[in-house]
Formats: structure tokens, sequence, C-alpha cells
């Protein structure tokens, strides 16, 4: 699934995913506008952070600026990862069985759980431990939220799910993630209460500590 934009800015994009650079005056000529009014278009792309702009000495006269798209543009073109990684998963569990399954996604967990704490430091209380998790989900895509319920009583609402393909395919991975947290946090209680794999509008996890957060001088 992609972001895609329409209009001039989309045709913009598609012109550049064809043409690895193209200037003002380029754009001007296929888009049949004028250079101010692509430059508009432009400049909005860039601030977006979606292309990159290079002068490019010449002869004669002044450097002519170039557009070219840059990695974070890929977010804007279709994708069809998800259905590939199914079919994969998919001929692995016929080939080998559903061990193989469970085994390809518990390594996934351990990787992760290695990452993640990475992240954070031996003193982190509870409250800032679940504050970067809440953190890195963000950064992974997942549009947490972290709300603190009570003390050692939190709930963490994740919005978007960047392997919803894979979990609405394989339940599997659903449950590692929430052993993924629960180690991580080392929380005596994660329990998934919605999950958007299931039908939910977002996947909802309510998580609770056995000891309250040590005091720290």
């Amino acid at each position: 699934m992609s972001n895609r934009l329409t209009g001039t800015k989309g045709r913009i994009l598609d012109l550049l995913k064809k043409n690895p650079k193209l200037s003002a005056a380029e754009f001007a000529d296929y888009l049949h506008m004028t250079e101010m009014g692509v430059r508009k278009h432009l400049n909005t792309l860039i601030q977006d952070g979606f292309i990159d702009v290079e002068n490019s000495k010449q002869a004669v006269g002044r450097p002519v600026q170039f557009f070219s798209l840059n990695t974070k543009s890929d977010e804007l073109f279709p994708k069809n990862y998800g259905e590939m990684t199914v079919r994969f998963l998919s001929d692995i569990e016929e080939s080998f069985g559903k061990e193989a399954i469970e085994k390809l996604f518990l390594n996934r967990k351990i990787r992760l759980l290695d990452e993640y704490q990475s992240h954070v430091i031996d003193r982190y209380d509870h409250e800032e431990k679940t504050s970067r998790l809440n953190v890195i989900q963000n950064t992974k895509g997942y549009m947490s939220q972290l709300e603190k319920v009570s003390e050692g009583s939190y709930v963490l609402t994740e919005y978007n799910c960047p392997i919803m393909e894979v979990a609405r395919n394989f339940p599997i991975a659903c449950a590692r993630e929430t052993e993924l947290i629960k180690d991580f946090l080392g929380a005596e209680h994660v329990e998934r209460t919605v999950c958007r794999a299931e039908g939910g509008a977002y996947c909802r996890f309510v998580i609770r500590f056995s000891q309250p957060s040590a005091t720290r001088s």
C-alpha cells in the first residue's frame, strides 16, 4: 500500500521515477506549465523531504538546478512486500511445516529484543522503559500512544501495523510481538486486548508491573 500523491505533485514524482534527474525547465515542458508554477510544487516536495536538489555548473551562465527522488519517496509508490512475504512464508510452511514458521518468528523476536534493549540502560525505571518502548514503536511506524493508568499499569495503543498482511495470515506474528513487549519491559503481565489483524481498529496492550518503579535519588 502507498501514500500516493495525486495532481501535479504526483505527476512530478512519476516523471522523476522515469527520469532520474530533471530541471525546472524540463518539468515545465513535460507538464505544460510555467517554471514558476512548477517550482512551487517542487519546493513543497523538497520541504516534505521527498526530492533532492543539486546545482550543476554550466559552461556559460548560471548553475542549473536538477531535481531527483530520494529514498523517502519510495513510500509514495505502490508496494507488494506484504503479499510477497506471505507467499514466501506459506511456501516455507508447506515445505518444512508449521515448526519452521514458529522458529522464524521466534528468531525475529530475539533479534528485535536485542535491538530494543540497545535503546535503554539498566537504571531506567518502569515508566522510562515503557516510554522508550512507545518511542521505538513510533519510529517503526506503529503510530503508538502510551497512557499511564496507575502506578505500574499502562495501556499501549498502536494505530498502524507495518506487518498487517503477515499478521492476518500468521497469528503467531502477533503472539511473538506481545512476548517481545513483555520480555523487553520485564513486565509481570502484557495482554493484547484488541488486535487489528482480528478486525480491531487498532492494537491495544494492557501492561502491568509487579513492583512499582524504584525511586531514584
